[in-house]
């Protein structure tokens, strides 16, 4: 399947890993594909911005969330640790943004379920759409078939996923074609 990827969507899965790094995440999902998709020059992120998405908020605050599950402050807060505190005293030590850098490893770090899920679906979309190659539009095709993080993301947010779905597949007709 992957070699129908195209160079956009073989970037997206790539930039869906470096935003695990980047959280500090051990699995990837549609979540981490989704602000791929959208921090990229697309036609996924064009769609997104049709349907009203502030690109730049809306990542960030994925971002901040997918980083809040890889530290769960009230566990640790549980533990008596206060992570505020233990930011507060590495940030003084090893510089602002330190805690944050640790465990970014150039290791595989695995899919999840819903991620594999929706990249199988990419494929089925750009076969519904009688198109050679998977894109970018087609990834986030996928992501709107399942229930999912990226989806739960996308709704939480108030978007209208049915005019997504037409941004996206209006983006087809128009002749953006893949080769």
């Amino acid at each position: 399947m992957f070699e129908r990827f195209s160079r956009e969507a073989r970037g997206a899965v790539t930039g869906a890993q470096q935003v695990a790094r980047d959280t500090a995440t051990r699995t990837i999902d549609t979540r981490h594909i989704l602000v791929a998709l959208a921090e990229g020059a697309s036609p996924a992120a064009t769609a997104l911005r049709t349907a009203g998405v502030d690109i730049h908020q809306f990542t960030a605050t994925l971002r901040s969330e997918l980083m809040s599950a890889a530290i769960d402050p009230e566990a640790l807060a549980g533990l008596g640790i206060d992570l505020a505190a233990v930011r507060e005293r590495t940030d003084a030590t090893f510089g602002s943004g330190a805690l944050d850098r640790v465990g970014h490893s150039p290791r595989h770090i695995p899919f999840t379920r819903d991620a594999k899920k929706a990249l199988e679906l990419a494929l089925r979309e750009a076969i519904r759409l009688r198109q050679k190659s998977i894109d970018g539009r087609h990834l986030l095709l996928g992501i709107l078939d399942i229930e999912c993080p990226g989806r739960d993301a996308l709704t939480a947010r108030d978007v209208d996923l049915h005019e997504l779905r037409r941004a996206l597949e209006d983006l087809n007709a128009t002749g953006s074609q893949s080769a």
